[in-house]
């Protein structure tokens, strides 16, 4: 009776610590630092085309993560999506002549927002600030849609090729 307990309470503790490692992957995985809400500030900006752009998808500067994005919807005026941008408060310098442009990990990753910095006309230069809007924005490149660009154009050049060659005869 007394090995069947120790047995059980052996194997409820591997059970116990099995759940912990999993919640630790998890929270790994989907590259979560905390639950508490850090100090961040708010920017938005339209793009024609966010491809597969998610909530949460990370915000980077020259590779570094400064923020995620936190809600897309739709302009209802311009029909355009609308990205929200929570960046961290730590990260202030930006110029008002900053852009933004959606890129991808890899050739299928993860699309992700980079911030490229703007330039600076010296002291009396404007910075990015909480409810912001930027306004130099370059869309993302849908790989099925270049794809579609080139076979349509090799589609054509082979046309082109039998127009010209029956113009000569």
């Amino acid at each position: 009776m007394q090995q069947t307990r120790l047995i059980e309470f052996w194997v409820g503790t591997f059970v116990i610590a099995g759940i912990c490692a999993i919640l630790v992957m998890i929270f790994q995985v989907a590259d979560v630092k905390g639950l508490g809400a850090d100090d961040t500030y708010q920017l938005t900006a339209e793009f024609d085309n966010i491809g597969s752009l998610k909530v949460r998808s990370p915000v980077k500067v020259g590779g570094v993560v400064i923020g995620r994005v936190s809600e897309i919807s739709l302009d209802p005026e311009s029909l355009k999506p609308m990205v929200k941008l929570s960046i961290s408060s730590q990260y202030k310098e930006f110029p008002a002549t900053s852009s933004l442009q959606i890129l991808t990990s890899g050739l299928i990753g993860e699309q992700y927002i980079s911030l490229v910095p703007g330039f600076v006309w010296g002291d009396e230069t404007e910075l990015l600030g909480n409810g912001d809007k930027v306004e130099d924005t370059k869309s993302a490149l849908v790989l099925e849609n270049l794809i579609g660009q080139f076979l349509y154009r090799s589609g054509n050049s082979g046309d082109d090729k039998k127009n010209q060659a029956d113009a000569k005869e």
